[in-house]
């Protein structure tokens, strides 16, 4: 079988001239040959087995629960009343970029997200600084969420047995703490899900979405009878520059709708059912999110609001002068990011999987486990490593430097569905973004706004993690690359 990417040409020929380096590092890989290397994987195929349901739990598991249940505390002194317009404005500027996505994964359906989409629009270079940046966005998340899930198990602890877990082993340095031994537990534990195979933690995933939405609407009702008009009083007290601020943070909670873009590999019916779970899971994640923001924030003057406490649950506490409540929170909050967790880190190794079977990172996070259809040794790398940093590194500083990779990555994204449209206007697309290039420009420049917003030492951290991003490519996958080699995936993995 002939590689699909690679033009036929007469051996006996004259070789040409051999391509300068900028013609090198923009070196594309066309869509056919991205989704026929699909069906391949260095150990076998990822299995096809999730549906529109599957897709959108997975999406809305990757994203529901971490800004409500960890970042409001570290949003709302920098807005005010009006983080719910942090949240909207956060959300206008996923919505956008969600769009582009929904048509990108319609169109190359296959694992690697925006990292694939990069490859097959703007060249290897820029696919792996975008592949890179997803690095950042999905296994730093995964910490930093992580972190968080600590908070409510002490919650849930005191409440129920009236002990907790010592600071020294429930925070990380530098938050008064050694080691954070809830994070590390938590992520192993969903890489034991994650080694059972994708349905096996789709459907585990589903129950813990639906736990999570249950305990969200439950915060809304009791809330909502401690819900006093004074707090909105002053709407904007420091304003718009804290509003774009908290706006900034609070994208971190919208990391994670691209999710299902990484299971392209292993949706019955990627076409179809990638664009629908990526936008109905970003409507539902944002009415719930500024529904909880604004009775969060009726309920509990702002200037109260810090990130050193399980903010919803001790709202439920003040609000009803009862501990159940709050300790019935803190349980679905346990379950609601242990979800989160789950997903991000699936995502995390799709990404690794797909860069892998590229040549620019090594083969072992391609191997697929013949019984399962997990990629077992990358599930456990990327595991171990997450879990490690969730441990020794504090929340606050995780959250943002997600939030810059992610911003890359989505304006990335944006520019590749306007790229792709004028290169392949042919192509079958089940989705459409409207008013292209409008919408994707808007989308871009939202990105770009927000991540002006964030603060300089997470553009240092960015720098640094950049920098030693192309030191490695350069390295190591620039020369293993398998448009470098001329290697044909397709060939190997059929003989």
């Amino acid at each position: 079988m002939l590689d699909q990417g690679a033009p036929s040409h007469d051996r006996t020929a004259t070789a040409p001239a051999s391509p300068g380096l900028a013609a090198r590092l923009m070196r594309r890989k066309p869509v056919e040959r991205l989704v026929a290397e699909g069906s391949h994987g260095e150990g076998g195929a990822l299995r096809r087995s999730l549906g529109l349901w599957q897709l959108t739990m997975i999406s809305i598991g990757a994203t529901l629960g971490t800004g409500i249940f960890v970042v409001l505390g570290n949003a709302v002194p920098k807005a005010g009343p009006a983080v719910t317009l942090s949240f909207v404005f956060a959300g206008l500027t996923a919505l956008f970029s969600a769009l582009s996505y929904a048509e990108l994964a319609g169109t190359i359906p296959v694992s690697g997200s925006s990292y694939s989409y990069a490859y097959a629009t703007m060249g290897e270079l820029i696919a792996w600084v975008c592949g890179w940046c997803l690095l950042l966005e999905y296994g730093v998340s995964v910490a930093a969420v992580a972190v968080g899930w600590g908070k409510y198990l002490n919650e849930l602890l005191d409440g129920t047995i009236g002990v907790t877990i010592p600071t020294a082993l429930s925070a990380p340095p530098g938050d008064g703490g050694i080691f954070n031994l809830p994070a590390l537990i938590v992520v192993i534990l969903a890489m034991v899900f994650l080694l059972g195979g994708a349905k096996e933690s789709a459907r585990a995933n589903t129950i813990m979405v639906c736990v999570k939405i249950a305990a969200l609407i439950l915060f809304c009702a009791i809330g909502f009878m401690g819900f006093k008009s004074g707090n909105y009083a002053h709407f904007m007290p420091l304003g718009m520059a804290g509003v774009s601020g908290a706006a900034g943070t609070l994208f971190f909670s919208y990391i994670g709708f691209d999710a299902a873009s990484t299971a392209g590999e292993e949706a019955k019916d990627a076409q179809r059912d990638l664009p629908r779970a990526i936008m109905l899971s970003l409507v539902i994640v944002t009415a719930l999110y500024v529904l909880v923001a604004a009775v969060a924030v009726g309920a509990k003057p702002w200037r109260q609001f810090n990130d050193s406490e399980a903010t919803l649950a001790q709202i439920m506490k003040d609000v009803t002068g009862q501990g159940f409540w709050g300790t019935l929170l803190a349980a679905c909050a346990v379950i609601a990011i242990a979800s989160v967790v789950l997903t991000v880190v699936y995502g995390q190794t799709r990404i690794l999987f797909a860069m892998s079977r590229d040549g620019l990172v090594p083969k072992v996070f391609a191997r697929v486990h013949p019984k399962t259809g997990a990629p077992r040794a990358n599930t456990v790398i990327v595991s171990l490593f997450c879990g490690v940093l969730a441990a020794a590194i504090p929340l606050g500083q995780l959250a943002d430097a997600t939030s810059i990779g992610t911003l890359f990555a989505f304006a990335l994204v944006n520019v590749a569905v306007v790229v792709l449209r004028r290169t392949r206007p042919d192509m079958n697309r089940t989705f459409r973004v409207p008013l292209s290039p409008l919408l994707p420009a808007l989308g871009f420049g939202f990105c770009v706004w927000m991540m002006g917003s964030l603060p300089g030492i997470t553009w240092i951290v960015f720098g640094v993690w950049m920098a030693v991003g192309l030191v490695f490519y350069f390295v190591y996958g620039y020369r293993r690359s398998r448009l470098a080699t001329g290697e044909n995936l397709v060939m190997t993995a059929e003989k």
